[in-house]
């Protein structure tokens, strides 16, 4: 698998993972889908989280990661479409404060929600509780092998 990610810092923050930190967290949720596979990342301030969930999802407030999967137009071939995941938005400010809030480490919380955020980009979601069932599932068994413990262990 060749993974070509842009990560762009339009905020500056102590403790932002650098670019091969991000690599190989998205590398552990693809899983080692074949191919090349094309994402950007992209760590916002609160305005910018907070404009993004508005625009896009109806909600008034900065979240943690938003996914956008690609949106390519009909006729490019299989393997240009299939190369495109799309694009995630991580809030900065956002992540320090629930890795506070939750006692855990602040790179381990980066790593799981890009992780989460990948997988939103691979069409996996929480919305049904089976479908998070699945997709918490995933996960845990993908932070597990980077030594990261269960994110949701406390969360219930």
């Amino acid at each position: 698998m060749q993974v070509e990610l842009e990560v762009q810092y339009e905020t500056i923050a102590d403790h932002i993972p650098d670019d091969g930190q991000f690599l190989l967290w998205v590398e552990a949720a693809l899983g080692g889908k074949a191919g090349q596979v094309i994402l950007a990342i992209r760590i916002v301030g609160e305005t910018e989280a907070r404009q993004f969930n508005r625009d896009f999802r109806d909600k008034d407030y900065a979240t943690n990661v938003l996914s956008f999967p690609a949106d390519l137009p009909e006729g490019l071939p299989v393997d240009i479409r299939q190369s495109q995941l799309g694009d995630l938005l991580i809030c900065a400010p956002v992540v320090t404060r629930e890795a506070a809030e939750q006692g855990r480490a602040e790179t381990d919380h980066w790593a799981h929600l890009t992780v989460h955020g990948v997988l939103h980009l691979l069409g996996y979601d929480h919305e049904q509780t089976d479908d998070a069932t699945v997709m918490e599932s995933l996960e845990k068994e993908i932070l597990a092998k980077l030594g990261i413990s269960d994110p949701y262990q406390d969360l219930a």
